[in-house]
Formats: C-alpha cells, structure tokens, sequence
C-alpha cells in the first residue's frame, strides 16, 4: 500500500508494536469490539462522531495486518480529563461478522479481565 493510500480520508493505519498496545487500544465493552486509535496515527484526519472508517490495524508483533470497517464513538479530546491520550475509538462494524472482535480477543486471553488502565477506561 502506497503512503497516498494511507492519507485517504476515513482510511486509518493503526500500529500495534505488542500484546501491551493492544491491551492499551481494544475495547470489548463495545458491540462487535473496537479499537482506541491515538491522534498521532490518524495523520491529521479530522473525525467526528459517527464517521464511517476503515482500519488497517498492523499487529507487528504478530506479522498480521486486519482490515476493518467501523465508525467513530468515541473521541478523547486534547487536554481530557485523567490526562488521557487523545483520539478517537472505532466501533467495529456488524458486518465483520465479530470477525476481527475473536481475533483480537484470541490474542488477548488471560488479559482482559486485568485491572490496568488503557487508553479508554
């Protein structure tokens, strides 16, 4: 994929480095799952509640990249409260089937029961 490609608006590219950035980004309270993507990777793409997107979700740990297709509901601004990391999540959308949903929770078992923060909650 050409770097053209990844600047598309409503196209986002997310890099997830390890098992403890996704853990940071995915959001099972979501229907179908959904993944918190930090402003810095959306490349200046201004998105606003639901916004239909598509996710190239890279998992360099795993060597996979998951394409799917989801909306924005939820946007953390700069300056939040908590000092959250700001950017937005994507919903994952019902026709992935809860695809990408098993997947990622398959790479997450034992750890989404954790009490740790994330970039959400």
């Amino acid at each position: 994929m050409s770097a053209d490609t990844a600047a598309q608006p409503g196209i986002i590219t997310l890099e997830l480095a390890d098992k403890q950035a996704l853990y940071a980004a995915y959001m099972p309270f979501l229907s179908n799952g959904g993944l918190f993507v930090p402003r810095s990777q959306l490349r200046g793409q201004q998105l606003e509640m639901g916004d239909e997107v598509f996710l190239l979700v890279n998992l360099v740990e795993h060597s996979e990249r998951l394409p799917v297709a989801g909306r924005v509901v939820w946007i953390t601004p700069r300056g939040a409260q908590g000092q959250r990391q700001p950017g937005i999540g994507v919903q994952f959308s019902s026709q992935d089937g809860g695809s990408t949903q098993q997947k990622l929770e398959s790479l997450l078992a034992g750890s989404l029961e954790s009490a740790r923060p994330t970039n959400t909650l």
